[in-house]
C-alpha cells in the first residue's frame, strides 16, 4: 500500500513540475512578446523622430527667412518659433522614454500647435504672390509639404506600434503578468 502512495505522489509531483515548467515558459514568452514589441515602438519613434527633426530644421529655415521679408507678421512668427520650442522640448522627452505614456500626450499637444503654426507659416508665404514667387521660399515650402507627409506616414507607423503593444498587454492572461511586471499601456500620437 505504501509503494502505492509512492507511486502516485510521484505521479503527482511529475505533473506539477511539467506544469511549473510550462507556466515559466509561457511568462517569458509573453514577457519576451511584449518587451519586443515595446521595443517596436521605439522603432517606430526613431522614424517618426528624424521627421520630426527635419521638420523643426525646415521651420528654422523658414522662420529665418520669412524674417526678413515679412516684418508684419512678427506676431506669427513668434509663435511658431515657440510652438517650435515647445515641440523640440516635448520630442525631446519622449527621445527617452517612447513608451511612456506622459510625455508622448504632451508632444501630440505641442506637435499639433507646431503643426498649425506652420500651416499658419505656409498660408503666409502662399498668400503673398511675392514670396510664392521666390524659388528659395515656393521650393522650401514644397518641402515641407513633403516632409510633413513622411511625419504623418512615420506618425501612423508609430501608432501601429503602440496599438499592437497596447493589445498585447491587455490580453488575458498575459495583463495579469504585465501588471506584476509595471507594464503600462502606451499612448499613442
Amino acid at each position: 500500500m505504501n509503494g502505492m502512495n509512492d507511486a502516485s505522489t510521484l505521479h503527482l509531483n511529475w505533473w506539477l513540475w511539467g506544469l511549473g515548467a510550462v507556466l515559466l515558459f509561457w511568462c517569458i514568452g509573453a514577457y519576451n512578446r511584449v518587451m519586443l514589441l515595446r521595443n517596436e515602438i521605439a522603432r517606430a519613434f526613431a522614424q517618426l523622430d528624424d521627421a520630426l527633426t527635419r521638420r523643426f530644421a525646415h521651420g528654422e529655415l523658414l522662420l529665418e527667412r520669412l524674417r526678413e521679408r515679412l516684418p508684419s507678421e512678427q506676431a506669427s512668427l513668434d509663435a511658431l518659433a515657440a510652438a517650435q520650442a515647445e515641440a523640440k522640448s516635448a520630442t525631446q522627452a519622449v527621445r527617452a522614454r517612447p513608451h511612456a505614456a506622459e510625455p508622448v500626450a504632451q508632444l501630440a499637444i505641442a506637435s499639433a500647435v507646431h503643426g498649425a503654426a506652420l500651416t499658419r507659416l505656409v498660408s503666409l508665404v502662399e498668400h503673398h504672390a511675392e514670396l510664392s514667387a521666390d524659388p528659395d521660399l515656393g521650393g522650401a515650402v514644397d518641402e515641407l509639404k513633403m516632409i510633413e507627409r513622411q511625419r504623418a506616414f512615420s506618425r501612423q507607423v508609430f501608432n501601429q506600434a503602440v496599438d499592437a503593444y497596447n493589445l498585447a498587454i491587455r490580453q488575458f492572461p498575459t495583463r495579469v503578468l504585465m501588471s506584476f511586471v509595471g507594464f503600462t499601456e502606451a499612448r499613442s500620437l
